[in-house]
């Protein structure tokens, strides 16, 4: 099965909900053993959580982490749980976040479990997967595979990947989250601070909304005044601004009557460099805005010139023109869950668009490529100096402007 076939049977499980995860975790939990990798199962809330490792099990050996998620959004119709293909565009709900980045990454970590693929040569590129002779099976790196259910999950302060990276379960050197990316490098990704907010105001008859005061016009009105706070024309390296978004609105209680309380959710998106409290300090001026509740993750920030990086940035980028550059991801995802344990971290998967929409579609060439990076990225870490243990470094670059 190639990673085209694997992406088509992911897609047929409706893994947003809790029964689909169960059943797809148990798909792939066979695929593994079928292929001659054991694959262990965890339970976080009652969802599988699968564990695999191939490579030896020694001390100073390079350990690299595949992290993938299986569940996605719901979808709007069941036939976007059916996949449809159209040129190189492969249709359906989570083909581009992130069934196919998936199913790559598993056909990847097949081939270097069975002693397919060779190390990048800056000579030739890498366009086939050659198989090897049995002496030339990952004997100089470690590559841990974990597959989580809750990735899309807003229950955040409970996601199984935080979960077992401080449980020391999915300790390593180097990460790599297979959200796509474009073939692109996401070395940065911005922060999250979400609000929520009230605002109060006077009820009165429907009739008569003069003599009341409006509790959702005056939200609305306050967000307008978040989305011109001076932090909101901030910039960075890699990020002309933050993002604002008012991604809950709620108030009113019958529609005869002028609503007296509103309450908004606002998710930022905050750019390295700013400071979360300067924020939630400017939306504190704003008059009769109540802030009630506050969630916050910090910026992720890899050095571009960390030595993995640079590995991966030469086995991407010999698989096509553009691929492999090094970019600013405007989503946050489980990548900040292993570099807030110290461990360097980057998204990195295939092209497509549409992701959380009803047209979603991942490009089927670029699975192959991104196939083909992640097996050439580990062959090619023995021997490359400074891979091993190389640090996440936030550099002056990364500072606002």
């Amino acid at each position: 099965m190639d990673e085209r076939l694997l992406t088509e049977r992911l897609v047929g499980y409706d893994t947003s909900q809790p029964d689909g995860l169960r059943a797809a975790g148990g798909f792939v939990k066979g695929w593994l053993e079928s292929h001659g990798i054991d694959a262990v199962q965890h339970d976080h809330d009652g969802l599988p959580v699968l564990l695999a490792t191939v490579g030896p099990d020694r001390p100073g050996v390079p350990t690299v982490v595949f992290h993938g998620h299986l569940d996605v959004v719901p979808a709007s119709h069941d036939e976007q749980f059916v996949a449809v293909i159209d040129g190189d565009r492969l249709y359906g709900r989570g083909t581009y976040d992130m069934k196919g980045g998936l199913a790559a990454m598993m056909c990847a970590f097949r081939d270097l479990a069975v002693g397919v693929g060779g190390a990048l040569d800056p000579e030739q590129g890498v366009s086939a997967l050659p198989a090897h002779p049995a002496d030339q099976a990952l004997d100089d790196v470690r590559v841990k595979l974990v597959i989580v259910p809750d990735e899309e999950s807003e229950q955040v302060d409970r996601r199984s990947t935080e979960t077992f990276v401080k449980a020391g379960e999915l300790d390593g050197d180097f990460a790599i989250t297979g959200e796509p990316t474009e073939l692109q490098i996401g070395v940065q990704a911005k922060g999250v601070l979400a609000v929520r907010a009230v605002v109060h105001g006077t009820s009165a008859h429907g009739s008569t909304p003069w003599i009341g005061d409006n509790a959702i016009h005056k939200a609305i009105g306050a967000f307008r005044r978040i989305e011109s706070l001076p932090f909101s024309r901030q910039s960075s390296e890699l990020y002309d601004r933050p993002s604002i978004n008012l991604a809950r609105i709620a108030g009113g209680d019958a529609f005869n009557m002028v609503p007296d309380r509103c309450e908004i959710t606002v998710d930022i998106r905050y750019v390295p460099g700013q400071d979360p409290e300067e924020i939630l300090r400017q939306i504190g001026e704003i008059p009769d805005l109540e802030v009630q509740r506050v969630f916050r993750r910090a910026p992720a920030i890899v050095s571009r010139r960390n030595p993995f990086v640079e590995v991966l940035q030469a086995a991407a980028s010999v698989t096509g023109e553009g691929v492999g550059l090094t970019v600013g991801r405007d989503g946050a995802s489980d990548a900040i869950a292993f570099l807030d344990a110290g461990i360097p971290a980057v998204e990195f998967g295939p092209s497509g668009n549409g992701h959380h929409g009803p047209e979603e579609w991942v490009s089927i060439s670029s699975l192959a490529q991104y196939r083909r990076a992640l097996v050439s990225f580990v062959r090619s870490i023995p021997g490359t100096s400074g891979c091993t243990g190389a640090p996440s470094v936030a550099t002056g670059e990364d500072l606002i402007r």
